[in-house]
């Protein structure tokens, strides 16, 4: 199976390796055995560009960590501040040899910093947390559930110690707020998702929301789409 993750680094606040978070979604994406080829694109965006797109799909004020848009699908809150999620552009059936659109996860590195400290840690970590948080919203896990997150939280767990580093137990919240998002479910407006001119870039398959734990804007929890 081919996986191709598409980057693009749409803010200047905080640094952000692309290079290495792409080689770190590849690595979960080739160990959750997809069938066939696949795609995915991730963006990180500034905290009013994320603002934005909380509010257009989720109907929630502020910026939230991370988004998750699965193709096919309607928006999932993935927030690990205040989760949010959104729905993304329903594609066509297209022939069996076409690559997987998985979606697209968006990432406000802003928010990342600034939940680090009581989230993952450190920044890095942080990020490497919201990438993985995002990948498995669009794998379709969630965490509306307290035993839906504890397998989450678990999968994740698991997926950083092998691919990037262990993560402090503080990371994941004991527990969560019902506020998460995800990946955009039930919400017609985000049906669409936002469009890659919208988004700063042109996404592998619409952006859809992924999802953490929920939290107040730039609090550091859990929300839609995002892991505040």
């Amino acid at each position: 199976m081919a996986v191709e993750v598409f980057a693009a680094d749409e803010q200047s606040d905080h640094p952000v390796d692309t290079l290495r978070w792409v080689r770190l979604a590849e690595a979960v994406l080739q160990e959750e055995e997809l069938t066939g080829d696949a795609e995915l694109s991730v963006l990180f965006v500034d905290e009013r560009s994320i603002a934005e797109l909380n509010s257009r799909f989720l109907g929630k004020d502020g910026p939230t960590d991370v988004l998750a848009f699965p193709i096919d699908e309607e928006p999932v809150e993935s927030g690990r501040s205040p989760d949010s999620g959104g729905t993304g552009p329903g594609m066509s059936s297209e022939p069996e040899d076409m690559p997987v659109l998985l979606g697209d996860i968006v990432i406000c590195p802003a928010v990342a910093f600034r939940n680090a400290p009581e989230h993952a840690g450190s920044y890095d970590d942080e990020l490497a947390l919201l990438v993985v948080h995002g990948l498995l919203h669009l794998m379709g896990m969630d965490h509306d559930e307290d035993d839906e997150a504890e397998e989450m939280e678990a999968r994740e767990r698991e997926l950083l110690g092998r691919h990037h580093a262990q993560i402090r137990a503080g990371a994941w919240p004991a527990k969560r707020a019902t506020q998460d998002a995800g990946t955009a479910d039930g919400d017609d407006e985000a049906a669409a998702g936002p469009s890659g001119d919208e988004a700063g870039m042109a996404p592998a398959a619409g952006p859809d929301s992924g999802e953490g734990p929920a939290q107040e804007p730039g609090a550091g929890e859990d929300g839609a789409a995002g892991r505040q």
